[in-house]
């Protein structure tokens, strides 16, 4: 069984049954499928969708509208992503193996042999994103950490890219079958009605989410309400506040505006971190700059007609606002079949207008619309900020070289405590595929903000931890055994040591 035909006219109840059953079978086989096979499977699947490519790009070019470039660009990200994470697991360290040995001078009383590490949860529900038709789909991040702690996946596919979700999951379901993994390891779900009931099944552990704040909202309220509520790791909104100091402005503002402009029109402003809002020193000549720029983007394709008349509805709003001036107009041109293409629009205002109608303006604008914020004294900034923004998945500050004041820190460290990543002297587009990346944040950016759904850290949030107490070697898994033949790392505490914890740092010692 396959999947292939979820969502084709079949009674749904009947089809989630049938493939949640599937992914509980697969289960106990895929978890236990020791770390190198396992990371063979996830290699086999990189080289597979790597010679799919052509093929692949060009359906996705059909179906979205992306360039050829931004689609083999995002192609080539999920193979190298799938390949991190086939080293991730061989290296093991996300097991988190920690042994404190058995010790009868424990300084607490005799303490036994506790051994403990992470244990992959269960099937996964994995609800693709319509802007990464690649990365955050059917083998997107949170698809291949899922699949690399253990976890069968089924994988919700999105509407924008139906023929190319079913194209990339049969590819992925053939290398898997040809790695020696088990039938259904991943699976597609097609329809909303079928995902929601999915969601609900007992069998399902975990789930994943990319997109709109309401609908995620809606899915995560569902995962809690559960019999037996499980972690749904979504990620919803953000507008991405960027921030550029009086002396920044004054070193560098032409690059600072070209970057922004860039940073915005990408992919017709149809990224999660594109930043929605630039705040800009009164007076500076970013905002003339920016507009110039942002001016000379021609006019791209947006994913699909939803997108498209979101888009025009924000615009129109933030447009309509009193104190906003257009410095970039831009335009949406939408066919008969609902379907829109857009060119950049820039505004401009200040942070006594954007207080006053935050209710209209501080919304995400998902296109290419960013609100250029002029303030009169950089020690406004923290506080605005404070006040004004929930968190993001990013903030981005522009300073001066080896400039440090205090309004400065406090800027930072505001964003530290607000967001997932803290951007400095760049843009937040662009995002790294590797061990320290960070793509979450406080809600809305994230109804988890203890994950990441990008980098190896990714593969966490599909794991809990168990502890094995006094259990003879013999029955210990692999990673908590003495001979360690896994060759994971170990975290020991030695019997004896309890009684000099801290001693080194008691007064006189």
């Amino acid at each position: 069984m396959d999947g292939s035909e979820a969502g084709t006219g079949r009674e749904p109840a009947a089809t989630v049954e049938r493939i949640a059953r599937a992914a509980a079978e697969a289960f106990p086989g895929w978890s236990a499928t020791p770390p190198r096979q396992r990371a063979a499977a996830l290699s086999a699947v990189a080289d597979a969708v790597a010679t799919s490519g052509p093929a692949l790009v060009a359906t996705a070019m059909s179906e979205t509208g992306l360039s050829e470039a931004r689609l083999t660009g995002e192609l080539n990200r999920t193979v190298v992503q799938i390949r991190l994470f086939a080293d991730v697991v061989v290296e093991g360290s996300y097991l988190d193996v920690r042994i404190d040995e058995a010790d009868d001078d424990f300084v607490l009383g005799s303490r036994p042999d506790l051994r403990r590490y992470h244990v992959p949860l269960g099937p996964v529900l994995n609800f693709a994103a319509s802007n990464f038709p690649f990365a955050f789909s059917v083998i997107g991040g949170d698809t291949v950490s899922a699949l690399a702690a253990g976890c069968p996946v089924i994988v919700k596919a999105h509407p924008g890219h139906p023929e190319l979700s079913r194209q990339t999951a049969e590819v992925v379901r053939a290398a898997l079958a040809e790695s020696g993994a088990p039938d259904a390891t991943l699976q597609l779900l097609v329809g909303q009605e079928e995902g929601v009931a999915m969601l609900l099944d007992p069998r399902i552990r975990a789930a994943s989410f990319t997109g709109s704040i309401r609908a995620g909202r809606m899915l995560a309220d569902l995962a809690m309400g559960r019999p037996t509520p499980i972690p749904f790791y979504g990620e919803l909104g953000s507008v991405n506040p960027a921030f550029v100091t009086t002396r920044a402005a004054a070193q560098r503002s032409g690059s600072i505006a070209q970057g922004f402009a860039t940073s915005v029109s990408g992919s017709a402003g149809q990224l999660c971190t594109k930043p929605g809002f630039l705040f800009v020193p009164r007076g500076s000549d970013i905002a003339a700059g920016a507009a110039e720029a942002a001016g000379a983007v021609g006019e791209q394709r947006l994913l699909n007609p939803g997108i498209t008349a979101g888009y025009a509805a924000r615009r129109d709003a933030i447009l309509g606002t009193p104190g906003v001036d257009p410095l970039a107009a831009g335009a949406v041109r939408v066919d008969e079949d609902g379907q829109g293409w857009a060119t950049p629009t820039v505004v401009a205002t200040d942070l006594t207008t954007l207080r006053e109608h935050r209710e209209t303006l501080l919304d995400e604008a998902f296109g290419p619309l960013s609100v250029i914020v002029e303030y009169d004294d950089e020690a406004e900034l923290a506080p605005a900020a404070a006040d004004l923004f929930q968190g993001n998945l990013t903030s981005t500050v522009h300073a001066a070289d080896d400039e440090d004041t205090e309004a400065l820190r406090a800027l930072v460290d505001w964003a530290a405590r607000s967001t997932g990543r803290l951007v400095f002297g760049g843009w937040p587009t662009g995002v790294a595929v590797s061990h320290a990346t960070q793509h979450g944040g406080p809600w809305p950016a994230t109804t988890n903000d203890a994950g990441t759904s990008v980098g190896s850290a990714a593969i966490g949030r599909f794991l809990r931890a168990v502890a094995y107490q006094d259990v003879p070697q013999v029955l210990l898994p692999e990673p908590l055994r003495d001979d360690n033949p896994w060759g994971v790392p170990q975290l020991r505490s030695p019997a004896g040591r309890s009684r000099g914890w801290g001693e080194a740092f008691r007064a006189g010692g």
